[in-house]
């Protein structure tokens, strides 16, 4: 699970429109490029390559009769990597066969037949991006689910079979980075509100960002998390330059609590800018939570 997000400039859905023919593709383009970030592809095979390179997409609005590849041939490539991505076919009313066959195989949502009424491919495709809202939005809850068991099962385990702190810290670090995703985790334990010697590491987390960013101690003061979604956006010029050194984009601080005291950070690291949602903010906590319980027991 991954629980912050690549930050964007523009917050907008991806759709993958797929024709051979230029005008239609234009048109396509022009018909939504206000709602949509819009990618353009001529044929299935590049296509394929476009998702590759730029990932999931919300929606795909594909041609049915195009050379080399049909649209539902194309279409059903997409499925075992791109599970959610809602899916459109272009075409006429020669086509039924090959449209009822990829309905009933769940790989095309709706099929519209050409020519368009462009008020209604508007409005299907507001439905498909709703859609799609949803299902991302059930995917999450059931990933969040299942990584919070993870976690309090895994945590039991460190607690019982390491006996000691500080061989429990690496296994606790690597843990918290299997669940939050960050490419460093470090987990520092703390003495009368400073940095103690012993410290667990995963990834690529760096010691010197810990020791020199101050949002390590705006955590404990205020025994709440903090966060730098942006490292290269930081104000202050040494601490900027800790992020450049540590070849990272944001880093998150979640203070350990046990008994109002704070006993241990742990540092989360990315080396892309991230964005901290509401719900994975509260995941990072409630591993924190975890992780208190863990180093009470030792």
């Amino acid at each position: 699970m991954t629980v912050a997000s690549h930050s964007r400039k523009v917050n907008k859905a991806k759709m993958l429109v797929v024709d051979d023919e230029p005008d239609n593709l234009d048109l396509l383009y022009r018909t939504f490029r206000r709602d949509f970030t819009v990618l353009r592809a001529e044929s299935g095979q590049q296509a394929l390559e476009i998702l590759s390179e730029h990932g999931e997409v919300a929606v795909i609005i594909s041609d049915q009769r195009m050379p080399e590849m049909k649209g539902t041939e194309f279409l059903s490539k997409t499925v075992p990597e791109f599970p959610d991505t809602v899916r459109i076919i272009l075409t006429g009313f020669t086509d039924v066969e090959d449209l009822v066959d990829a309905i009933n195989a769940g790989q095309v949502y709706r099929y519209i037949t050409k020519p368009w009424d462009p008020d209604e491919l508007k409005h299907v495709v507001d439905q498909a991006a709703h859609t799609y809202d949803l299902l991302k939005q059930r995917g999450e809850a059931i990933d969040l689910l299942e990584n919070q068991h993870w976690v309090v099962m895994r945590m039991a385990e460190i607690a019982q079979s390491a006996g000691d702190v500080t061989v429990a810290l690496p296994d606790i670090a690597i843990a918290a980075q299997r669940v939050i995703g960050a490419q460093g985790v470090a987990v520092h334990l703390i003495d009368q509100d400073a940095l103690a010697d012993h410290v667990g590491i995963a990834g690529s987390a760096s010691s010197d960002l810990i020791k020199q960013d101050p949002l390590v101690g705006e955590a404990i003061a205020s025994r709440d998390l903090k966060y730098c979604t942006d490292g290269t956006k930081v104000s202050d010029g040494s601490t900027k330059a800790a992020y450049e050194a540590a070849g990272m984009g944001a880093h998150c601080v979640a203070p350990v609590l046990f008994r109002g005291a704070v006993v241990a950070i742990v540092s989360l690291q990315w080396t892309t800018p991230q964005v901290f949602s509401e719900r994975s903010q509260n995941f990072i906590q409630m591993t924190a939570q975890q992780v208190a319980l863990t180093l009470a027991c030792l």
